[in-house]
């Protein structure tokens, strides 16, 4: 079984984020960058199934600036096959990203694409059921478990009522939540021979997909500050303030 697995460029989570001062977009410079947490969980579950003797070869794919090998070299370090950058400058929205991945998709013809279920930066939450859409694939989101029997893989999905068991015929796609699994850190020697591995740079027209967005940004700006909390001393207080000061009841 061939996996294709996506991971994103972002800004480390452990950042805190700085808007510019035009508020055009967030300041990027000289900021820490990372794969996207979702993302790395994706790696992990294609690392395990090929240890399981499922997978035969794990392909991870980006789509972003030449800046994103970094990013790629690491899914490399922890047990991905190969890499294919798609290089782009735009700041690409959730369909083009998905039209992308698709003619990927189309080229490598995998069995099994798992992609994180969204991104930290733009939290979109898209980009897989799009690509779900895209390709007729049959998709199971939000995973917390993912076994492959034959030729199914059964996901288990958190849902807003408890878990849902889907059985998806193979090939699929699988967009993974945070309790999926842990993901591991990268071993020095294993960093090193991912540095051997190939990784393959194509652009968006090579691919033959327009990334012409239609979304324009039209002002990013910080969240307003939080204030204080305020201690009551009896419930009658907290009922005033609620509906004299909140107004929510």
């Amino acid at each position: 079984m061939k996996i294709l697995v996506t991971v994103k460029r972002v800004v480390d989570f452990n950042v805190k984020v700085r808007v510019k001062a035009d508020n055009a977009d967030v300041d990027l410079a000289n900021v820490k960058m990372s794969m996207n947490p979702f993302c790395e969980i994706a790696v992990e579950e294609a690392v395990r199934l090929k240890e399981q003797g499922v997978a035969s070869e794990i392909i991870v794919a980006s789509i972003g600036p030449t800046a994103a090998q970094e990013q790629l070299r690491t899914a490399l370090a922890l047990g991905a096959d190969r890499a294919i950058l798609v290089e782009s400058s735009e700041a690409l929205g959730s369909l083009a990203v998905a039209k992308l991945l698709k003619a990927v998709v189309d080229r490598e013809q995998p069995q099994l694409v798992i992609l994180g279920k969204q991104a930290i930066d733009s939290d979109n939450n898209q980009t897989g059921q799009m690509l779900g859409a895209l390709t007729g694939y049959p998709q199971g989101t939000f995973a917390s478990k993912v076994e492959v029997s034959g030729d199914k893989v059964n996901v288990t999905r958190e849902i807003d009522g408890g878990l849902q068991t889907v059985a998806l015929d193979l090939p699929a796609i699988v967009t993974t939540d945070l309790r999926l699994n842990e993901p591991r850190y990268a071993s020095l020697p294993s960093i090193m021979k991912a540095k051997k591995k190939p990784l393959e740079i194509v652009t968006p027209d090579a691919l033959g997909v327009a990334t012409i967005s239609t979304l324009t940004t039209l002002k990013v700006e910080a969240p307003a500050p939080r204030s204080a909390g305020v201690k009551v001393k009896s419930v009658e207080e907290l009922v005033e303030k609620l509906k004299n000061e909140a107004k929510v009841i």
